[in-house]
């Protein structure tokens, strides 16, 4: 998830997708392998969809998603909770994936020849309970670009 900048503004469509997710954000029902990886897809995607209207609700306005933007760079972490799986979802970006966050972003502002501009990292964890409303997180500024 990328944005440029911030500003308030109200956002109702956040109350329909924060309703619609109260009984979190991914069917638990799936039991054989494929059928788990495309359930955390699905949920992947629907936490990308929620944080979306979470952050817009905040006040942020987007330049792109699933791309690099010039000044802010957030990224998204979607977990479900279980009891063999419990660590924060923001722990899930290793130092590995910071880099590649940094160097998508330093190559998308040379293909559209913007300087080094300032940027900032976030991250919004979502933790996922099934049952239950997702509770998010947002780090702002969570890792330096000096990685």
């Amino acid at each position: 998830m990328r944005i440029i900048s911030c500003c308030s503004f109200p956002a109702p469509s956040f109350q329909l997708v924060h309703w619609a997710a109260r009984n979190g954000l991914r069917d638990d029902h799936d039991h054989s392998q494929t059928q788990r990886k495309h359930a955390a897809r699905r949920a992947g995607v629907r936490g990308e969809t929620y944080a979306y209207r979470y952050l817009h609700r905040h006040g942020y306005v987007f330049v792109a998603r699933n791309n690099t933007p010039r000044d802010i760079n957030i990224e998204v972490r979607t977990r479900t909770l279980r009891e063999d799986l419990t660590a924060l979802p923001e722990l899930s970006i290793t130092t590995d994936k910071q880099r590649l966050l940094i160097r998508t972003a330093q190559r998308f502002l040379a293909e559209r020849h913007v300087g080094d501009p300032p940027l900032r990292r976030d991250v919004l964890a979502i933790d996922n309970q099934p049952g239950h409303a997702p509770a998010v997180r947002l780090r702002k500024d969570a890792f330096s670009p000096q990685l």
